[in-house]
C-alpha cells in the first residue's frame, strides 16, 4: 500500500509541476530563453527533483522546454523550422475538417456553433480578455472537428496549436486582433452551416494566416526569442 500511495504522489506531483509550467511558459510569464532549475522548482512545489525531471521531460516533449546536459533546462525559444512544420501540417487537417463539417453539419451542429460564437463575442465587451480567447477557440476548432466526425483529428490541431500559442499570445497582447479573429470564426461558421465546404476552408486558411504578420513583427522586434541555428 505505502508502494501504491508514493507512486500516486509521484504521479500528482509530476501533473502539478508540469501544468503549473505549461501555464507559465505558454502564457510568456516564462519567456523563451528563461533559465529554470530542477532545484529551485523542486523547493517551490516541495517535492523531490525527480517529479520535477519527469515533468521538464513531459514539456520538452511539448517542444516547449530546451533539457541540456550538464547546462540549465530553460524555456524553448521559437524554432521557424518547427512553426512552417506545424503549420503546413495544421493547415492540412483544418482543410480536411472544414469539408467534412461542411457536409455533414446539422441543426445540433449549427446550434453548438452559434453558441460558441456568442461566447466568442461576450469578450469583445470585457476589453479583450486573450486568455479566455485562446480557450474557446480551441473549443471553437474542436467542435468543428466533433461536427465532421474526426474528433480525433483535434489533437492533431493541438499539437500543431501548441507550436504557435505563444506566439499567437504575442500577437493578441500587442495588437487588437480579437475582432477579427471572431469575424473569421463567424464566416467559417456560416459556410460550415450552409454547406459551402470550399469557402469554409478558403476563409480558414485566410484565418491561419493570420498569424504571419505577427511572426514577421515579433522576429523583427524580439530576435532573441528565436533559435539562432536552424540546422
Amino acid at each position: 500500500m505505502a508502494d501504491t500511495t508514493q507512486n500516486w504522489d509521484r504521479r500528482t506531483g509530476v501533473d502539478v509541476v508540469a501544468n503549473h509550467l505549461y501555464e507559465e511558459i505558454t502564457s510568456l510569464r516564462l519567456l523563451p530563453g528563461t533559465k529554470i532549475s530542477e532545484a529551485d522548482i523542486a523547493a517551490r512545489f516541495g517535492v523531490s527533483r525527480q517529479p520535477v525531471r519527469d515533468a521538464f521531460s513531459r514539456l520538452a516533449n511539448l517542444d516547449l522546454l530546451l533539457i541540456r546536459p550538464q547546462k540549465a533546462t530553460e524555456v524553448k525559444r521559437f524554432s521557424m523550422r518547427s512553426i512552417e512544420k506545424a503549420r503546413f501540417v495544421r493547415a492540412a487537417v483544418d482543410s480536411e475538417v472544414l469539408r467534412r463539417a461542411s457536409r455533414l453539419c446539422d441543426d445540433k451542429g449549427a446550434k453548438q456553433l452559434e453558441t460558441s460564437l456568442d461566447r466568442q463575442r461576450a469578450l469583445l465587451t470585457t476589453r479583450s480578455d486573450h486568455r479566455a480567447f485562446n480557450a474557446l477557440d480551441y473549443e471553437f476548432h474542436k467542435l468543428l472537428c466533433e461536427i465532421a466526425g474526426v474528433g480525433y483529428a483535434f489533437d492533431i490541431i493541438t499539437e500543431a496549436k501548441a507550436k504557435v500559442d505563444r506566439l499567437c499570445v504575442l500577437g493578441l497582447s500587442q495588437e487588437d486582433r480579437l475582432p477579427t479573429l471572431i469575424d473569421d470564426h463567424e464566416k467559417i461558421a456560416a459556410m460550415v452551416i450552409a454547406g459551402k465546404a470550399e469557402e469554409a476552408v478558403e476563409i480558414g486558411m485566410l484565418h491561419l494566416s493570420r498569424l504571419d504578420s505577427t511572426i514577421e513583427s515579433i522576429q523583427q522586434h524580439n530576435a532573441a526569442y528565436f533559435e539562432s541555428d536552424e540546422d
